[in-house]
């Protein structure tokens, strides 16, 4: 039986450029990402009450070592 992917949250950034500074981070270091929100970037640049967030999003398997990543440059 194959094992299901599943995408996981692993950062979620106020705007989509962080998001997509986050996405470029992982994306170097191997792990592909995507970005998921609820509004579109144009109309909604920043948050206010969630609204323009953007949702990073990684395979469950590659979970860990995203997370790790971000906390590394989080900590520079």
């Amino acid at each position: 039986m194959s094992e299901r992917k599943k995408l996981v949250e692993v950062y979620r950034a106020c705007s989509e450029a962080e998001g997509r500074i986050i996405q470029g981070l992982l994306e170097s270091n191997g792990i592909p990402s995507v970005l998921q929100g609820n509004a579109a970037p144009s109309v909604h640049a920043f948050a206010v009450d969630g609204l323009g967030e953007v949702k990073v999003m990684v395979w469950e398997t590659h979970k860990e070592s995203a997370a790790k990543l971000i906390r590394s440059r989080d900590n520079a």
